[in-house]
């Protein structure tokens, strides 16, 4: 009977205490909407490439979202150039928005001849994918797709001395 009583005013709580926090918990209302912002070139060597993604995350609803992180993918012309996992967990408060970066490390030498064949043609846009899944909420957790496609122009990204 004491146990019964026990058991009662926890679950009670934790419903009282979860209920404020429902954003956190179930990831919001309406889906964020996640924009590949900017690839920075950190490091470029023959053998690897340290880059920087930069994301911007936009929260359109009333209440704060809880991000857990993001599993990705970054194609160059059907090229699979990045593919990973970012786990840092971040809130992006309501009405709001928030940046965030992610480092990588890629190898084109298997791709040089396509590469080159790319850079070889500095005016001609090339296209871009992103793939990803982003991860939302606490206790029950939400994955939300996304998928971008746009072009970079090779010339626009050398710089002019």
């Amino acid at each position: 009977m004491f146990q019964a009583s026990i058991i009662r005013v926890v679950a009670l709580f934790m419903a009282l205490t979860l209920s404020g926090c429902s954003s956190l918990i179930t990831g919001g209302n309406q889906d964020l909407d996640v924009k590949l912002l900017k690839v920075d070139v950190v490091k470029a060597r023959l053998l690897k490439q340290d880059l920087k993604l930069r994301f911007r995350v936009d929260n359109p609803n009333d209440s704060s979202v809880l991000v857990r992180g993001l599993r990705y993918k970054v194609l160059l012309d059907d090229i699979l150039i990045a593919d990973g996992d970012y786990s840092d967990w971040f809130v992006v408060k309501g009405n709001s928005h928030r940046n965030f970066s992610i480092p990588i490390r890629t190898n084109l030498w298997e791709h040089l001849k396509d590469v080159a064949r790319m850079l070889g043609k500095p005016n001609q846009a090339v296209p871009y994918r992103l793939d990803g899944k982003l991860r939302t909420g606490f206790v029950f957790g939400h994955s939300m797709r996304i998928g971008r496609n746009g072009e970079i122009t090779p010339g626009a990204l050398i710089p002019v001395e």
